[in-house]
């Protein structure tokens, strides 16, 4: 693969990353995509979300029943200013994929039960599919947030039953889906309908194999400290006897982790699991609605890294980035995607140069769809995450298609008003004590065109036309000059305008 333009580098750093800056695109330029890549593989953690928070005394007694502000600042502060951008976009989309929502816990040290679960997604986002899906299993929030943490055994004098609600999550949104699938995402039909991947019968027996996992309560050195760790299992509440999961029966003499282990290893070595996750993160990080046969060379390096090693994390971002369709712009008619408002909030707070000043202390959430983004990273308003991998446009011409466009389900009247509203403050008067440096387009505000063309390339690559650019220039031309004052209302216009702009907020 030859090695990258500007523009080319630029488009790729927003797929695999959040921005670009000139630096960054000068090394990519260098050394070429899969080098690129393999640097960010191998690029050290920042500090995790569970030490920055302690560090900066959000973990403080006072904060107990805190409504995660120590979380959500340490999230912004990593996805804006982390050097590992590759690691750190991988979180962001596995936590869309595998959703535990901060909206649905009022327990006490909230904020460090979300901080674990985003170092889980984190530590894990580079290794294998299998390890990531036991790692979230038996953590402690997902535990939480799907009922798995504290289920128990059938009682026949009482009617309990286990609880079926993580057994049904963890195939239908997180591994398998609902219906068998071909190796390049298309639906396996038997007379004209869909073959369903399970039924209620699986989900139940799922679900005794599950039972019997709840919080680590050895010392841990901290009130919460037990609240980061895999959950340890009771085998008093464990549902005894054999399981038929998918085909495989878990014999009766295995103890519950035995268990657990077998049921996850029958979901990872499902067939649908490489088209299923596979496609989901070409919508992640790519485009909306990706052909066949794009889905069909993702699964195949998800089947097999090239060494027998199944589920290779670090190989199915390879085979997603690097495919024809994610590197060509005329990659096809199903090519691109809408930026989610969370990505392009974070891509320009990374290409105006957004710095703390004072630790992050003024961040705050961005789920007022009125006056933020409508949306702010583990927040979501269920286990379906933000939009769905399904969602088509309905009444448009994408539902005449039957073209899947999942972030479309965030767009509307108040969404597009509250973003550009919030983009415009944030431009003007930061993002709480983020505030932004524009020293490098205040040095080309005197030539419009050429500040415009520098944002532009930052932003999208070469996706913004050079009419718009040149329309946008002469706009801001009106704008006077004459004095630093004058030199940043240009550079901010110049953002804002590029930021509101239809060829700009798809992602091409």
């Amino acid at each position: 693969m030859p090695l990258p333009t500007d523009a080319q580098a630029a488009r790729f750093l927003a797929q695999a990353g959040f921005a670009a800056s000139e630096a960054d695109i000068a090394s990519l330029k260098s050394i070429g995509y899969s080098a690129w890549l393999d640097l960010q593989f191998l690029a050290p953690r920042s500090e995790s979300h569970w030490d920055w928070i302690i560090r900066n005394g959000y973990a403080a007694e006072a904060n107990r029943y805190d409504f995660y502000n120590g979380f959500y600042k340490s999230v912004w502060c990593k996805f804006i200013s982390s050097q590992d951008q590759l690691r750190q976009r991988m979180v962001l989309a596995l936590s869309e994929i595998f959703v535990v929502s901060g909206m649905g816990f009022s327990s006490a040290w909230r904020t460090m039960l979300m901080a674990g679960y985003a170092d889980t997604l984190e530590a894990n986002a580079f290794g294998t599919f299998r390890q990531l899906l036991e790692a979230v299993t038996l953590s402690p929030a997902m535990g939480g947030y799907l009922a798995m943490r504290g289920s128990k055994k059938e009682d026949a004098a009482t009617g309990r039953q286990p609880d079926e609600n993580f057994a049904r999550e963890v195939m239908q949104l997180f591994t398998i889906g609902l219906v068998q699938l071909n190796l390049d995402g298309t639906p396996i039909m038997s007379a004209g309908r869909p073959i369903e991947t399970y039924d209620q019968t699986t989900v139940t027996q799922m679900a005794r194999a599950f039972t019997g996992w709840d919080l680590d309560t050895a010392s841990t050195g901290s009130e919460y400290g037990n609240l980061r760790l895999p959950m340890k299992h009771n085998a008093s509440n464990f549902s005894t006897g054999a399981k038929s999961v998918l085909g495989t029966t878990i014999p009766a003499g295995a103890d519950g982790p035995t268990a657990l282990r077998q049921a996850l290893d029958v979901l990872a070595n499902h067939p649908n699991v490489g088209p299923f996750f596979g496609r989901q993160l070409i919508q992640r990080l790519v485009c909306s609605n990706p052909s066949a046969a794009y889905v069909q060379r993702v699964a195949q390096a998800f089947n097999d890294n090239g060494q027998g090693v199944r589920g290779d994390l670090k190989a199915v971002l390879k085979a997603v980035l690097l495919d024809v369709e994610a590197r060509l712009p005329e990659g096809g008619a199903s090519s691109g995607k809408l930026r989610e408002p969370v990505q392009r909030f974070i891509q320009v707070a990374r290409s105006s140069g957004m710095v703390a000043t004072s630790g992050w202390s003024g961040t705050y959430q961005t789920l007022d769809a009125e006056k933020h983004l409508g949306q702010s990273p583990f927040f979501s308003p269920s286990v379906f995450n933000f939009f769905r991998p399904g969602y088509v446009p309905p009444n448009s011409a994408m539902a005449a298609s039957a073209t899947t466009a999942p972030e479309f389900q965030l767009l509307n009247e108040v969404t597009v008003t509250g973003y550009l509203n919030f983009m415009q403050d944030v431009l003007t008067n930061g993002f709480g004590d983020v505030k932004t440096d524009m020293a490098a387009d205040v040095a080309l505000a005197a030539d419009p065109r050429a500040m415009v063309a520098r944002q532009a390339l930052l932003l999208a690559g070469d996706g913004i036309s050079n009419a718009t650019q040149q329309r946008i220039a002469t706009a801001l031309s009106s704008i006077g000059a004459s004095t630093d004052a004058g030199k940043l209302n240009r550079a901010r216009a110049g953002w804002m305008l590029l930021l509101a702009c239809p060829e700009y907020q798809v992602q091409k």
